[in-house]
């Protein structure tokens, strides 16, 4: 027995040693090699992805990749350059008068006219919407229940069709920001510009009111049949918008996913009895005409983009800044895009299983959360950020850039005590901001990957200045070439004139204050602590209101936060974008606007009106520090700081650069699939030597009690 024991080792170890070429921890075992799959995460899972309803950073990152407005931003380019998507050519306005005619220049009531013209023999995805017999009728286009029984999937329609993009495809979508079901975030301030658009949404409410009243809640709103004053076809491929106004930052907006086309057919086909239940709708399963089409969507844990067949292809940009073609960006110029055939998104909750996948190499970037930053990155004396050198030898390479965003505390103007324009409030709020010390904040928490805000508007976007010239006069002094925070004895003086001396209100009571928070990781509690010190330091007690994102959006929308934190991410690179959210028009209570802290002040809205319509010039400018010097003074927030992207990529990734603006950026990606395996293998090589040492100690162990038992067996036999 001992020697068959010894005979079967070899096998054993074989047998073992045979999985050393295959990825034992490899997360996709199902991945085909010849495809160029790109890996990536999300934490947050994506709540809209209808384009009139998604304005969120987390919906961005599939939208882009589906759908395609109007235009977009130049990959490479800096500053940021709108450039054509599925135009034609880049669409320039043409000032009119009231009666359609030419209006002389400088006039102060003229109206704003694009003509925009799509290019022909774009094509939308394959989809079930646009299936049709051989009658040419719609396959799909009057489904009943009983026709959807077996149906769970967008997948488990078996046909499926395409069909041309074409110019009413566009007008239909403007359209859906009026519609009353869905709640257009941007709705307000779209309305404001553009021509009927409100009109439309008092003759759509009514339309709705008396079809649901008449067929039921599921009953179809056929947009087709109610025009838009300001929006027209044209012809087939041409389409024109008209403002209300002069509005240079409207072609920013046709680069956003709100513009992107929705075909009436997909609009029907989601508004059917029963596919809402089924979780078949635009929210799910977005239809465009991009490089990619969402083929799952499991928002718990994986999404996957695939190529989109019917995809005309772009060419790699053949330009850019001077230093793109020295860091190998441009040598793909010309080429066909994309060069990447999959996308999968798998949703990690919490930082260390992100990261250590990263480093086996199973996911292609990276971001850098604080408790890897210092395994990750190096700092210079001068300041400058460099992989480390473990980063190093695993030729990952580090890209930065500061965030066109913004992180800050506000404060609710309509909260009888940190609101309105008093100047009790007005000095509650000063002494506040100085006492939360934003330096210190951007230190602990975000490793130095931040600079101190002194005003809404971030670096890189016209009106941010800097040196003494752009510093915060009421919390900040210049010292040193840098802005210094003032003394907290400033703001004990300022909470004092306030009418809370020592942080007590005329009757001795202590002031209590509450911050409304979302709770989304182990990294919230020590942040939160931090907050409750900052406002210790006025001897302010801090109450925490903790809450999930979607409770905190609906105390943010009616109100009922006192303080909170929040953050804005430019949509477009001008100061409008950030400015607009302090004009009184767009306040969250009383407008469902983007003004969440509801700040109201008539002589910033005066200036509001004026700035917007501006183009960028010293003029300009001048209005903007006016506006920036009310906003100090005022403090409806304390204005925190702006992020720098800090991100990692391995070697194997290329044409990866940087962008605030763009979202699309997957196609532009390229991937050396072959190195990435060769170091996927090279990394994640088990160690076999130890099973296969305990299987032969486990077999030298049990030899002896086998060899035993068969001679006690033989001799039981040799005695019956």
């Amino acid at each position: 027995m001992r020697t068959t024991l010894l005979r079967l080792l070899p096998l054993l170890l074989a047998t073992l040693l045979s999985g050393c070429g295959a990825l034992w921890n490899n997360p996709y075992p199902s991945a085909k090699q010849s495809e160029v799959v790109l890996y990536s995460a999300f934490t947050e899972r994506p709540k809209h992805l209808d384009p009139a309803r998604s304005y969120s950073e987390d919906e961005a990152i599939f939208l882009a990749q589906i759908y395609e407005p109007p235009l977009q931003y130049h990959y490479l380019k800096r500053p940021y350059t709108l450039i054509p998507m599925t135009v034609a050519s880049m669409p320039a306005p043409r000032d009119i008068d009231a009666e359609g005619k030419e209006a002389a220049p400088g006039s102060p009531d003229a109206m704003s006219v694009y003509d925009i013209t799509i290019k022909r023999g774009i094509l939308y995805q394959p989809h079930p919407a646009f299936a049709r017999d051989a009658s040419g009728n719609l396959v799909y286009g009057h489904l009943t229940r009983d026709a959807l029984r077996n149906i769970f999937t967008l997948s488990d329609f078996k046909a499926t069709g395409t069909r041309e993009l074409i110019a009413e495809d566009y007008v239909y979508q403007i359209k859906r920001l009026a519609h009353p079901r869905l709640f257009s975030p941007i709705f307000s301030v779209i309305s404001q510009h553009l021509l009927g658009l409100q009109k439309l949404q008092s003759v759509l409410r009514a339309a709705d009111k008396e079809l649901v009243e008449r067929s039921g809640q599921d009953a179809w709103l056929d947009l087709t049949k109610y025009p838009l004053e300001g929006v027209e076809v044209v012809d087939r491929y041409t389409f024109r918008i008209t403002l209300k106004d002069r509005y240079p930052q409207f072609t920013y907006w046709l680069a956003m996913s709100f513009f992107a086309p929705v075909p009436v057919e997909v609009d029907h086909f989601y508004s059917q009895s029963g596919m809402a239940e089924r979780n078949l709708t635009l929210d799910w399963y977005p239809v465009g005409t991009g490089p990619y089409m969402l083929t799952e969507n499991n928002p718990n844990a994986r999404m996957v983009l695939e190529r989109n067949p019917n995809y005309r292809g772009e060419r790699y940009p053949d330009a850019g800044e001077p230093s793109d073609a020295a860091e190998g960006l441009l040598a793909d110029a010309g080429k066909p895009i994309p060069f990447i055939d999959k996308v999968v998104f798998s949703r990690e909750r919490e930082s260390v299983p992100h990261w250590n996948k990263f480093l086996e190499g199973y996911y292609d970037f990276s971001s850098i959360s604080s408790d890897n930053f210092d395994q990750a990155v190096r700092i210079s004396i001068e300041g400058d950020a460099t992989v480390s050198p473990e980063m190093a030898a695993k030729s990952i390479r580090l890209e930065s850039s500061v965030a066109t965003s913004i992180r800050y505390l506000a404060f609710n103007w309509l909260d009888p005590i940190v609101g309105g324009p008093s100047e009790r409030a007005r000095k509650l709020r000063q002494a506040i901001s100085i006492a939360v010390d934003e330096e210190e904040y951007i230190s602990i928490f975000a490793n130095g990957r931040g600079i101190s805000a002194q005003g809404p508007i971030p670096p890189g976007i016209f009106g941010y200045r800097e040196g003494v010239a752009g510093i915060n006069p009421v919390v900040y002094d210049f010292v040193d070439g840098a802005p210094k925070r003032k003394p907290i004895e400033n703001a004990k003086t300022l909470l004092a004139e306030a009418g809370y001396p020592g942080g007590r209100d005329a009757t001795g009571k202590p002031l209590v204050l509450y911050l409304d928070a979302t709770e989304s990781g182990p990294d919230d509690k020590a942040r939160m602590d931090w907050y409750h010190k900052q406002f210790a330091k006025l001897d302010i007690e801090l109450e925490i209101r903790g809450t999930d994102y979607n409770r905190f959006q609906e105390k943010v929308r009616t109100g009922a936060a006192q303080i909170y934190l929040w953050g804005w991410n430019a949509d477009y690179p001008d100061p409008e974008n950030l400015l607009f959210l302090f004009a009184t028009s767009q306040g969250k209570v009383k407008f469902q606007g983007e003004n969440a802290a509801n700040y109201a002040n008539p002589q910033y809205d005066v200036l509001f009106d004026k700035m917007q319509t501006m183009e960028n010039s010293p003029e300009r400018a001048a209005t903007i520090y006016r506006m920036l010097a009310i906003l100090q003074q005022d403090a409806p927030w304390s204005f925190g700081y702006h992020p720098k992207g800090y991100s990692l990529n391995h070697g194997w990734l290329a044409n990866l650069k940087p962008n605030q603006m763009a979202r699309n950026n997957v196609k532009y990606m390229k991937i050396d699939v072959a190195k990435r395996d060769e170091l996927r293998r090279e990394w994640n090589q088990p160690v076999v030597w130890p099973i296969g040492a305990g299987a032969l100690a486990l077999a030298l162990v049990l030899a002896p009690a086998v060899l035993s038992y068969r001679r006690r067996e033989r001799a039981t036999i040799r005695s019956a």
